[in-house]
């Protein structure tokens, strides 16, 4: 019997959910450190962007928008709280979150960190996993910051 298409049911369409790749920024001038991050998130299932110098890490995260920046407090041609600052107050790129990764023992730095706007201060030699964990807690803190009309918990208001 043959099959009368005008007649026949359709196939119902569904969507398909195409899972955003997260990138990562990486700003350290560290080439050995930032290969090895590079590495490892990758493995990770994240893509990863590195930048050697503050000014080039700055002009990064605003061309790329990342979904986090990991950023070094000792970079050849600006301080680290400095790119922290611009970074934040810039409109491009208030909205991703910084993890700062340094080594120095100064007294006060985890506060002066937080209070240049970083979500999170890792101080070196760091353990990948709590990296991978923060990376993400962070990421996730701030997915709905650009999204308007959402409340703290991704659910819609009528904004």
């Amino acid at each position: 019997m043959p099959i009368d298409f005008a007649t026949a049911e359709q196939p119902q369409l569904v969507p398909v959910v195409v899972k955003q790749q997260h990138t990562v920024l990486i700003i350290d001038d560290d080439d050995t450190l930032s290969e090895v991050l590079c590495y490892r998130l990758r493995k990770q299932g994240l893509n990863t962007v590195a930048a050697y110098s503050g000014a080039v890490g700055i002009a990064k995260a605003k061309s790329d928008r990342p979904s986090a920046i990991l950023l070094d407090l000792g970079l050849p041609d600006m301080d680290g709280l400095t790119i922290c600052e611009q970074l934040v107050d810039s409109p491009e790129t208030c909205s991703i979150p910084i993890l700062i990764l340094s080594g120095t023992e100064q007294p006060g730095i985890v506060r002066r960190c937080r209070a240049a706007g970083c979500h999170y201060f890792l101080r070196k030699p760091y353990d990948p996993n709590a990296l991978l964990v923060l990376i993400r807690q962070a990421m996730h803190e701030t997915a709905h910051w650009d999204v308007v009309g959402q409340d703290d918990d991704g659910n819609e208001t009528n904004a």
